[in-house]
């Protein structure tokens, strides 16, 4: 190729390279001014001076307007660090027992997630989100009490609305497991309705329960995801301890032989008091029979300790038996205050000095002179806490187990 050719093409190239600057140049001054905006892979910077540097250093670049480039430089993991709490934990509740998810929300420094519940002339149950739960881990509060299909049907329906919704984690906060007692066979052709419980909950779409005083501690076997057993004897215990009765006239009392292990574990903890046993032959459901008692109360102050009072039969008779072997007072305490009738008249009639109970089920409508509520809000709020933080639930925190076994 002789001197003429190559200048002509190196000038035709020069002038291709040119055109092309020239069609981007314009692209760009289109899109400028019909309002669209750079592609996304791209960033450009205005300089109001030329750049200057100081023997070779890099150049200075400072933005002209932080708020151009809203959350871009800020680490997400590091937003409102001193905050204890983000948000990407929610709360909501059924309408089983609002208040005590208040209390807990309120614990927690949070407001309650806003949700629809509300029920169709023939009975069906309807629920919506308010408000967006997507990659949330989103906690359910509803305890399973009495009308115990009812709230058991919301918690299923509200489980799969948050499901539906794209929630990250769903966990189910059932202060009181309704079925519980159900957790056996007894007799031919019995169902087990504690199993099937745990089943429809997981069906439904939770990742985990958590759960207070349940019956029985085989129930957790039955449910397919973790369960979190949070035991409310302590906030009982703190409560008898800041009472002035002398540890040497105490003595715990098992309504029956089923509960020996819960009464030896609260006595352990109670001063290490001694330990006394109800027998009691069951004739029927919510029919008992009590027939002697094992160990001394004579001139003691008796503690009754259950996890449910349900028609307070079993614990009214033990209180007849008690003051009859010469207990000078009885008191009864349990986690969960069913109170389906008669249990008020008889919890009301004097055999006890008093009854304390906590607020996993509501108990407002059912006040009587000897009741004493006590909240576990607190300790439900620390447990979902330390839920979602990845962290221990039962040996760091001083909401721990009783230690039953």
């Amino acid at each position: 190729m002789d001197a003429l050719a190559f200048s002509s093409t190196c000038t035709a190239f020069n002038s291709a390279s040119c055109h092309r600057e020239s069609l981007a140049t314009s692209r760009r001054h289109s899109r400028s001014r019909f309002g669209i905006s750079p592609p996304r892979s791209t960033v450009s910077c205005r300089l109001v001076e030329p750049l200057k540097s100081n023997n070779g250093s890099t150049p200075d670049f400072k933005f002209l307007n932080e708020n151009a480039f809203p959350g871009a430089l800020t680490v997400p993991s590091m937003v409102n660090a001193g905050s204890k709490y983000d948000t990407r934990l929610r709360i909501f509740s059924g309408t089983a027992n609002l208040s005590l998810a208040q209390e807990i929300a309120s614990y927690l420094g949070l407001q309650l997630g806003k949700i629809k519940i509300k029920r169709f002339a023939d009975g069906e149950i309807y629920v919506q989100l308010q408000e967006s739960v997507r990659g949330c881990d989103v906690y359910l509060v509803q305890p399973t009490c009495p009308p115990a299909n009812e709230n058991l049907m919301e918690l299923l329906v509200m489980i799969d609305a948050c499901r539906r919704a794209s929630a990250k984690n769903i966990t189910a906060v059932i202060p009181y497991f309704g079925y519980a007692r159900a957790d056996r066979k007894t007799q031919g052709r019995e169902s087990i309705a504690a199993k099937l419980v745990a089943n429809l909950i997981t069906e439904a779409g939770a990742n985990r329960v958590i759960a207070c005083d349940l019956h029985s501690g085989q129930s957790m076997g039955y449910f397919d995801i973790p369960v979190d057993h949070v035991y409310g004897q302590p906030v009982i215990l703190d409560y008898l301890a800041s009472k002035t009765i002398c540890s040497n006239d105490l003595v715990v009392v098992s309504p029956d032989v089923g509960g020996v292990a819960r009464a030896r574990a609260f006595a352990k903890k109670l001063s290490d008091a001694p330990l006394a046993i109800v027998d009691k032959r069951r004739h029927g459901h919510n029919v008992a029979e009590v027939m002697n008692l094992i160990g001394d109360v004579k001139g003691k102050v008796a503690v009754m300790v259950d996890d449910m009072i349900d028609t307070a039969g079993t614990i009214a008779k033990g209180a007849e038996l008690l003051h009859q072997e010469g207990a000078r007072e009885v008191y009864a305490c349990s986690t969960h205050a069913v109170f389906s009738p008669p249990a008020i008249e008889r919890l009301s009639s004097g055999l006890f000095q008093e009854v304390i109970v906590t607020n996993t089920i509501p108990v407002l409508e059912q006040n009587f002179p000897q009741l004493t509520v006590l909240s576990v809000a607190n300790l439900l709020g620390e447990t979902i806490w330390r839920v979602h933080d990845d962290r221990s639930v039962g040996y760091e925190q001083p909401y721990s187990s009783l230690d039953i076994d």
